[in-house]
């Protein structure tokens, strides 16, 4: 007979198949996107709150209709928050019906709905749906967190998804009060090297010694136990959100210059990069540790040892150097259209379905309802 953790995790593994599949578009929708904000849907804004956990809801509104009339919602920016987002997206085009338990399961977390998914968190802010589709397009596209703070600024983007805080990527601004910070999600950022280091028993270093590798003060690994070898240290570039949360943690510092053999645009090719190399070493988001040939090791941090899935100093441990917010902004207010999308990621169903499964930590209940204070009210 099949157990109860046997049908979730049936459900969960047709789910994550199907948003892989479902909508295979989207990746090239968000190629293609207009770099028009709200799709050339008006929006009127409220106040904006700063980067942080505060602020009060907004009351940006914009048109609601059909989804002839209503042109695309896009997003972009972050490598490190795309995989959450491209999520949301594939299950919000797919626009399952609610016949479908396994793919839109409402019932589990109290939603008396029959209404398609992306139909009913549409209608929630006065977006109705059509037989051809959701309310709206969802597209994402791909590039870097300054890239899209940048780009949501100028309204070239609804969403700027960054993994850094908008007051990092942009040190040089004056004024911060437009930007609308919606934190979705954690993010434990672990230290990574190539598989030959850990299996040559390397399996953690320090503070200090973290410091120095990325200062050129370390370049071999027999300093730190390990092989006589030289140390590649590698990295993100400089408008990356992850590195600018990286320094910031490490040097108390966003703008503090580091050593590095190479820097990447992307996550994933960061993490190519070490599993190819017998001697490298980097920082990386936790949802890309499934590369084959990258390993983890602990770090000790003012006498505290954090390692991968320890149970009392894990990743996300709250007292972890290196954890980081993931963060969607909106710009001048949070339109209507932008509102549905953002509460569908930060309800009970989005945390499970967008955000755990890509290895991400899941708000705490405190910040998830802080979070969705920030959304203008429901029609």
């Amino acid at each position: 007979m099949m157990t109860d953790s046997q049908r979730v995790s049936d459900r969960i593994s047709r789910r994550k198949f199907i948003a892989a599949t479902g909508v295979t578009g989207a990746a090239a929708i968000a190629g293609c996107s207009s770099g028009r904000r709200n799709g050339g849907v008006p929006s009127s804004g409220g106040s904006g709150s700063s980067g942080s956990d505060g602020g009060a809801s907004t009351n940006a509104t914009d048109s609601a209709g059909s989804s002839g009339s209503v042109g695309p919602l896009e997003s972009g920016g972050s490598s490190t928050v795309y995989p959450i987002v491209k999520s949301a997206s594939s299950y919000w085009n797919a626009n399952r019906p609610a016949s479908d338990s396994e793919y839109w399961p409402h019932g589990e977390y109290g939603i008396e709905t029959d209404k398609r998914l992306a139909d009913y968190w549409g209608s929630l802010y006065g977006f109705d749906g059509s037989e051809d589709g959701p309310p709206f397009k969802l597209t994402v596209a791909l590039s870097h967190s300054g890239t899209g703070v940048e780009k949501v600024m100028n309204g070239q983007l609804d969403i700027g998804n960054s993994s850094g805080n908008v007051r990092d990527e942009l040190p040089e601004r004056d004024s911060y009060e437009k930007f609308v910070d919606h934190v979705v999600g954690v993010d434990g950022q672990p230290l990574v090297v190539s598989q030959e280091i850990a299996d040559a028993g390397v399996e953690k270093i320090t503070g200090q010694e973290l410091k120095d590798l990325y200062k050129g003060r370390i370049t071999n690994w027999k300093e730190l136990g390990g092989p006589d070898r030289e140390i590649q240290v590698l990295g993100r570039v400089k408008d990356s959100g992850t590195r600018t949360s990286f320094v910031s943690n490490v040097f108390g510092n966003p703008k503090e210059n580091t050593q590095v053999a190479n820097r990447y645009g992307q996550n994933q090719r960061l993490a190519q990069a070490v599993a190819q190399a017998n001697n490298a070493i980097s920082y990386l988001a936790l949802t890309f540790l499934g590369t084959a040939g990258v390993a983890t090791i602990a770090l000790e941090w003012e006498g505290t040892t954090y390692s991968y899935k320890d149970e009392k100093h894990g990743l996300d441990s709250k007292e972890y150097p290196l954890s980081r917010d993931l963060h969607c902004y909106t710009w001048d207010g949070t339109s209507k259209k932008e509102a549905a999308v953002l509460n569908m990621i930060l309800h009970d169903f989005g945390q499970d379905t967008f955000v755990a499964p890509n290895n991400y930590f899941k708000l705490s209940k405190r910040r998830q309802e802080k979070q969705l204070q920030k959304l203008p009210e429901q029609v």
